[in-house]
C-alpha cells in the first residue's frame, strides 16, 4: 500500500490548499518499506494526481482541505484522509500498523459529523 501525507516540517500540513510538500510512504506488512518526498503546488492539482498515480499511491492524508480539491482527489479514485493534524512519526506508527488514526489525530473542533457525507471520519 502507497500513502501519500502532506508535510510541514515534521507534521500535517494543516491545510492542503497551502501545503507545497507531500510524503509518500510504501507500506507492506504493517511495515514502512519506503519513503519519499515529493514538492507540488495545490494550484495544480490534476499534475499532483497524475504524478501520485504513478507511485501507485491508493490513500492522501491531510490536514484541512477545500471541498472543491477534496472532490477532485476523490473522484481520481484516492481514497481521502482529511482533518488529520500531529507528527507525521506519531500518525505513522499508528497508521502502519494499520490502527485507526481518527478520532486520535482529527483536527480539534472538526464536525465532522455534521458535513457533508461525513467525509472525515468515515470509514477510517
Amino acid at each position: 500500500m502507497v500513502t501519500a501525507i502532506t508535510i510541514w516540517g515534521d507534521r500535517i500540513s494543516p491545510v492542503f490548499d497551502s501545503a507545497s510538500a507531500i510524503l509518500i510512504v510504501e507500506i507492506i506488512e504493517n511495515r514502512i518499506v519506503n519513503r519519499s518526498t515529493e514538492m507540488f503546488s495545490p494550484g495544480f492539482l490534476n499534475v499532483l494526481t497524475k504524478r501520485l498515480n504513478e507511485l501507485n499511491v491508493s490513500t492522501i492524508i491531510c490536514g484541512a482541505i477545500s471541498e472543491a480539491p477534496a472532490h477532485t482527489i476523490e473522484n481520481k479514485g484516492f481514497h481521502l484522509i482529511p482533518f488529520i493534524t500531529g507528527s507525521v512519526t506519531e500518525v505513522l506508527l499508528n497508521y502502519e500498523k494499520g490502527e485507526s488514526i481518527t478520532p486520535k489525530f482529527l483536527m480539534p473542533g472538526c464536525k465532522c459529523q455534521k458535513r457533508k457525507r461525513g467525509r472525515c471520519c468515515k470509514n477510517r
